[in-house]
């Protein structure tokens, strides 16, 4: 009876085998795989690649077959691919003993993700999308060991295979070492036969996977040719056969098997979600370019997020770095990035995480992270061990992911400077290099940054330098092209502005919003075939018309827009954009000679304005950012040339982002003019700080020279425990006619005595013995003065000379003089 089944089984194989046989001789059609078959002999390739489309054209039932038991299937295809190359060119099909077929095209519900594969899948040929995230290295598999026996001059073959094998049961993986007369074998490892075979792991888009709930992975098993045709942070679909690998131990099973995808094919998918471009829509984008009615920069800037109020020069920025420079390799090896990188630094609730989202919502690609939840290695990549084999992988972080697109950092600040450190590199050199645990590799991370971080003190505080506010590393800023600093300023027209914008939002609703709709974390286009991952979102693109404007909503715009004000639609400026990076534009002289006069301008400009402070260090890496800038907004026009208007606009961007001003000099004004307590404080609370004294002695000084200038009546210093008293600053004086609380104040101007230099260094070694020999810190000044006259009988200092000598010493921060002592500081 057994036997009678095997028969009924080879010759229903043997009639499986010729139905394919006839599809791939397709004599009545073009002969499509007879030429695809010679271009894969010419090529020495052992990888047929098949439409599944075709397949189901003319024979459903095998397509049926396939997708339903592919373990049954495949065998007999591979069969009649060897017979077929077999007619064609025989010597080829000797050399190549395995010949494999890979399949592509439209699977229906057969195509899946990492979450919706389940046990109903098992022994199915699927279609699988994900993101690779984890990669093993090469190894080579034993298929074939021959073995020799000396004592007996003869040799011995055995073939091995196991659960991923399509044809024959698992064998015994003992590896023979005698033979049955207990003979000893050698290994002839030069008549061996191995194969290639890597595993990786697929992770669920995360795009695609449910709110709330962490992405699904799957592991892959790639073998032969297919071995190496992805890395790290690619976008890929797997044609393959869902299969699971039981867990025996002391011939028990838990019941709960792991689950496998043996890979048949490996397609690699756009690294951008392009939308369909129309000849239509390329003829509105150069119409649009064309405008002379209107600036095209700033109205395409002016619609980038059109839901929050304000903030012009930070949105013209992001659109720049939507758009992006133009990257070049030297001859000799440098890499010059365009991608474009911005940090926005400031006060909560200034909208800057809403910048973020919709710049992610924007993006062809882009990835979200947050400082607290990433680490330096979860950026970059990291290196770990696989729990099954032992050996180290490589694992992809979110900066390898997002390649060619934007990373998206808030809570920048949040990280750690041990964390912030391993971006350094990816930010300027667009490459991850690992070389630990014996893995030396490069991996490709050429993204945009977008970060968003608040300032060191929670709150931006004006009366600090912009880098004192930051607090971020040098080396790490002057990567950042531009750093923009968000203020929350309590004006009250702007604060109207704000409240009425805000307050129509939150009274609009969309005509299709729904109830507790997810919120889309990113451009998602379902994909349900292999061969154009586009096809049916094109299709519905193309059919419909694309709208430049939007619509005018009279409750969404409100007063805060005119019904002749333009604002672009979100679905135009995709296209627009996707346009306009494909454009490479080159300098011209005039926008060089711009670009170069204006760095060279930037490098000396805080010393010329004093009450301008830098928000990071001008370097030349400037230089490069003012290039990119220039070139991002001459792709907004559409133009093949970056002029002297495209440099002037970078310019005005730039000066924006680098110089902030610093208040220190009208809080100093109105304290010298008898200002009240509030001001006072401020100035108690700015002593308190480090840098403080620094500031004073600054201060002090332009006040010295103003006093010798303009020869007024000044008030005497205030005492100790006065309000606003300053120990340090020896000008700080009244105006004639001012009262102390207590006591009348001289009307008389105060007069600077003067003494010469080798006095005073006669002075200063005398007082420090005074302090030396006493052992103190502090001195009467009447004990000063007769220490003096008995030290210097000849010469003796006079009044006037002591009291000049020390003004000096408190005007050089050396003494400070209070109530009739002396202190030493």
């Amino acid at each position: 009876m057994g036997a009678v089944t095997d028969v009924v089984v080879d010759q229903r194989l043997r009639d499986i085998q010729r139905e394919y046989l006839e599809f791939l001789e397709d004599e009545e059609d073009a002969g499509v795989y007879t030429q695809m078959v010679q271009e894969m002999i010419t090529s020495g390739e052992c990888r047929l690649q098949i439409n599944i489309n075709d397949l189901r054209k003319k024979n459903p039932n095998r397509v049926a077959g396939l997708l339903k038991s592919a373990y049954e299937e495949l065998p007999a295809l591979h069969r009649a691919l060897r017979e077929f190359v077999s007619s064609v060119d025989a010597s080829y099909a000797k050399i190549h003993e395995e010949l494999f077929v890979g399949f592509e095209g439209s699977f229906g519900s057969k195509h899946v993700s990492p979450r919706t594969l389940c046990a109903r899948n098992l022994g199915n040929l699927v279609c699988v999308e994900g993101i690779v995230t984890k990669c093993s290295l090469v190894r080579p598999k034993v298929v074939r060991s021959v073995h020799y026996c000396p004592a007996t001059k003869e040799t011995l073959e055995r073939r091995y295979t196991d659960m991923t094998s399509y044809e024959a049961f698992p064998s015994s993986a003992l590896y023979p070492t005698k033979d049955d007369d207990g003979n000893l074998l050698e290994t002839e490892y030069g008549l061996c036969t191995y194969k290639d075979h890597q595993s990786i792991t697929i992770q669920e888009m995360p795009e695609k996977s449910p709110a709330g709930q962490l992405p699904r992975s799957i592991d892959v098993m790639l073998d032969n040719d297919l071995v190496d045709k992805c890395k790290p942070g690619d976008r890929i679909q797997i044609v393959g056969i869902y299969r699971c690998l039981p867990n025996k131990q002391g011939g028990f099973t838990s019941g709960t098997f792991r689950t496998i995808l043996l890979a048949n094919n490996v397609l690699l998918m756009n690294k951008e979600v392009s939308p369909e471009i129309s000849p239509e829509d390329v003829y509105k984008c150069k119409k649009f370019s064309k405008n002379k009615n209107e600036d095209v920069f700033e109205l395409l800037s002016k619609s980038l997020a059109p839901s929050i109020h304000g903030h012009p020069y930070i949105k013209k920025a992001l659109l720049c770095m939507l758009l992006g420079g133009v990257e070049k390799h030297l001859p000799n090896g440098t890499r010059l990035r365009g991608d474009i990188n911005i940090l926005l630094i400031g006060d909560p609730s200034v909208a800057k995480s809403q910048l973020l989202r919709y710049v992610l919502h924007t993006a062809p690609r882009a990835i979200n992270t947050t400082g607290r939840g990433s680490s330096g290695v979860g950026l970059t990549a990291a290196v770990t061990t696989d729990q099954e084999t032992g050996e180290r992988r490589l694992e992809a972080g979110a900066m390898v992911l997002g390649d060619r697109g934007i990373v998206c950092i808030d809570e920048f600040d949040k990280m750690s400077d041990l964390d912030r450190t391993a971006i350094h590199e990816v930010m300027e050199q667009g490459r991850v290099t690992i070389a630990k645990a014996g893995i030396h590799a490069s991996l490709n991370a050429r993204c945009s940054v977008l970060a968003a971080a608040n300032p060191v003190y929670g709150n931006y505080d004006s009366y600090k330098t912009p880098m004192e506010n930051i607090g971020l590393q040098d080396s790490l800023l002057s990567r950042f092209d531009c750093v923009f600093i968000m203020l929350d300023i309590a004006e009250a027209s702007s604060d109207r502005l704000i409240a009425d914008h805000v307050v129509r939002m939150h009274r609009y609703r969309g005509p299709n919003e729904e109830e507790g709709e997810v919120l889309p974390m990113g451009l998602g286009v379902e994909l349900l075939s292999t061969e154009d991952p586009n096809a049916d979102n094109q299709q519905q693109d193309g059919q419909q018309d694309t709208p430049i404007y939007e619509k005018y909503d009279a409750l969404l715009h409100g007063s805060t827009r005119s019904k002749t004000d333009k604002i672009v639609s979100l679905k135009f400026m995709r296209k627009y954009i996707h346009i306009a990076k494909a454009i490479k534009p080159t300098l011209t002289k005039g926008a060089s000679e711009t670009i170069a006069e204006e760095y060279s301008r930037l490098r000396s400009q805080d010393t010329e304005h004093t009450e301008m402070a830098r928000t990071q260090p001008v370097t030349p890496r400037a230089l490069e950012t003012l290039i990119r800038l220039s070139t991002a907004h001459a792709k907004a026009r559409l133009s093949v040339k970056v002029e002297a208007q495209d440099a002037e606009a970078a310019i005005e961007m730039v000066q924006y982002a680098y110089f902030k001003k610093v208040v220190q000099k009208p809080k100093k004004r109105r304290q010298s003019e008898g200002g009240d307590g509030g001001a006072d404080e401020a100035t108690n609370e700015e002593s308190d700080t480090p840098g403080a004294s620094q500031k004073r002695k600054r201060l002090a000084s332009a006040d010295d020279d103003k006093q010798a200038q303009t020869k007024k009546s000044k008030k005497p210093r205030t005492r100790p425990g006065d309000e606003g008293h300053d120990p340090y600053d020896i000008s700080e004086v009244e105006e004639e006619g001012g009262e102390d609380e207590g006591e009348s104040s001289s009307a008389a101007p105060v007069v600077r005595k003067e003494i010469s230099k080798e006095r005073l260094a006669l002075f200063k070694s005398s007082i420090s013995k005074l302090f030396m020999e006493a052992y103190v810190q502090s001195a009467e000044m009447s004990k000063l003065r007769s220490f003096m006259a008995e030290k210097h009988t000849a010469e003796p200092f006079t009044d006037d000379e002591i009291e000049a000598a020390l003004q000096r010493m408190e005007h050089d921060n050396q003494i400070m003089v209070s109530d009739d002592m002396v202190f030493l500081v």
